[in-house]
């Protein structure tokens, strides 16, 4: 059986105020419009045609929660640096939080569940920017180099001698870790002021979009130290149909684009700056990934006519990509599963009655063995990981 779902956007400040609704092809809201949740988690469950929400229609039909969240994501500003636990750290940090008796819903709260939070991001602009992972260290020295004015003081020059002479290996993570604590635990305003300058300063034909972005944070968080952690940081421009994992302790921050999201079901979430939000330095310190080295970019691989599943090393979730142009596409499903329509006009089908869907609009799926998916258009399918 097939059941239409359907959320209203978000207005987290660093949402579009036009990719979504451009989208679902209607005019733009006044609000930013940054996410909208396809999904039974309980910060926002989906609604069905009934007046239930999806969380409830499961509960009551004696199902289990989604093991995943599948989002609609819409950045015209940077989201916060952040980086999720794995599961042991997740159970080793919600056990502790729920023994100090810090509220769930405490705005200093780490763990709100115990789960860990990989995630993949496909581009549906045509382009998507990210900020992930630690840049490898020769290329982060060119960008000092390029940001250099000559003096041997000042945020640039501290930044440098700190990552000393490490190649990348144990060396580089002991240097970024000098960096990354020093950042977050005792930079102050004046020394993001001080690379807020040199950013305004530099000229650079290798870091051009780099530079651009680094400024972009600095206008949107003056002052904020996570400044000095997104300088360090693989800037990565995805292409329409192109996709981004970040799995466990990888820092990443989205920049700006609309693109299908697809994760863990958690909101473990440790921060690293740019953001108003509470940031624990040591706890996040104690879960990053401080390997330097490229972007985590996935490119989707065909397993059958006009179908692509974007692979990743989780069980909690895989994702398919279906294109049509006038046939049909069939996908075999493993459990519970949502289709969510990105383009055209798509026609969704199980074993019952097909139904009709458009640019933001999905079904959930019970017990279907398969569905097929006709018309002219894009579908995004999620459901369980092998």
């Amino acid at each position: 059986m097939l059941t239409p779902i359907s959320n209203e956007p978000r207005d987290y400040s660093w949402g579009s105020t036009t990719l979504i609704a451009g989208l679902e092809g209607r005019e733009p809201s006044d609000a930013p419009e940054a996410e909208i949740w396809y999904g039974d988690h309980a910060g926002c469950p989906s609604r069905t045609p009934d007046g239930r929400t999806l969380d409830v229609l499961l509960a009551d039909e004696g199902r289990p929660a989604l093991p995943f969240l599948l989002k609609l994501l819409a950045a015209a500003s940077s989201l916060s640096i952040q980086a999720h636990p794995t599961r042991a750290q997740a159970r080793e940090g919600f056990a502790r939080e729920e023994r100090a008796g810090v509220a769930r819903d405490a705005s200093d709260r780490l763990y709100r569940d115990d789960n860990h939070k990989p995630e993949i991001i496909v581009a549906l602009s045509d382009e998507f920017r990210a900020l992930v992972g630690l840049r490898p260290l020769a290329a982060t020295r060119r960008l000092l180099q390029d940001l250099d004015d000559g003096g041997d003081d000042g945020t640039v020059a501290d930044i440098r001698g700190m990552l000393g002479a490490a190649d990348d290996g144990e060396e580089a993570e002991t240097a970024l870790r000098r960096v990354l604590s020093w950042a977050l635990g005792e930079a102050d305003t004046a020394a993001v002021q001080d690379l807020t300058a040199a950013l305004d300063r530099a000229t650079s034909a290798e870091f051009a979009d780099e530079i651009a972005v680094l400024r972009a944070a600095a206008a949107d968080f003056p002052g904020d130290a996570g400044l000095i952690v997104a300088l360090l940081m693989n800037l990565v421009t995805l292409r329409r149909g192109e996709g981004l994992f970040a799995p466990a302790g990888v820092l990443h921050a989205y920049q700006s684009g609309l693109g299908v999201e697809l994760m863990a079901a958690s909101d473990n979430v440790l921060r690293g700056g740019l953001t108003p939000k509470h940031v624990d330095v040591p706890e996040l310190m104690s879960v990053v990934d401080l390997t330097p080295g490229p972007a985590p970019v996935i490119h989707g691989r065909p397993v059958a006519d006009a179908v692509v599943d974007y692979d990743t090393p989780v069980d909690d979730f895989a994702l398919s990509r279906i294109v049509v142009s006038g046939g049909e596409a069939r996908l075999v499903l493993t459990g519970p599963a949502i289709v969510l329509c990105t383009a055209g006009e798509v026609s969704v089908a199980g074993s019952g009655a097909p139904v009709a869907l458009r640019p933001g609009s999905a079904v959930y799926s019970a017990d279907e063995d398969a569905v097929t998916v006709t018309g002219t258009g894009e579908a995004f399918v999620a459901q369980p990981g092998v």
